[in-house]
């Protein structure tokens, strides 16, 4: 829970006026006994995911989906590096790597938790394209260009990594 300072202004000259919001948080101010209500909104800032080659990772998000790349983070101690890699409106992709992380179960395999990132390409058009794209520069395609039962336009491509990545409209 979020306390506030104490404004000075005594509780009675200030009365505490508040509508019940969905997704908010009832912030509790010392010594002024009256609740208030900020609005807490949330969204995604970065996602991670873990790769045994850093590089080859980084190559594939910067050079064939527009990421722009942070500057390797090193660990010595813990041995772990990362990348942070930005896209133009959204929330960030983080590249990981650090001995002793295991593999997954199969390259593609679905399993319980995260299932995929999705790009927004803008257009059918450049989901095909992409998806063309990727295929002949080896990329294993795991779902060709569709509309989806849900009214998405998407193709599955799969990273280095195995990790399924959902290119859509």
């Amino acid at each position: 829970m979020v306390a506030l300072p104490s404004d000075g202004v005594p509780s009675s000259k200030k009365p505490c006026k508040w509508v019940k919001y969905p997704s908010t948080w009832i912030v509790y101010r010392p010594r002024v006994p009256c609740r208030r209500p900020v609005l807490v909104t949330a969204r995604i800032e970065h996602v991670a995911l873990w790769t045994d080659d850093l590089e080859r990772s980084r190559s594939f998000y910067e050079e064939l989906l527009g990421g722009r790349a942070s500057p390797l983070y090193r660990n010595d101690t813990t041995g772990f590096e990362s990348y942070l890699l930005s896209f133009d409106g959204g929330p960030r992709l983080e590249l990981m790597r650090m001995a002793g992380i295991a593999p997954r179960a199969g390259e593609g395999a679905q399993a319980l938790g995260f299932v995929h990132v999705a790009f927004s390409l803008g257009s059918e058009a450049a989901v095909d394209a992409k998806t063309g794209e990727l295929r002949a520069a080896g990329h294993e395609i795991a779902g060709e260009p569709r509309w989806t039962g849900d009214g998405y336009y998407e193709s599955v491509v799969l990273d280095p990594d195995g990790n399924r990545v959902e290119l859509t409209v």
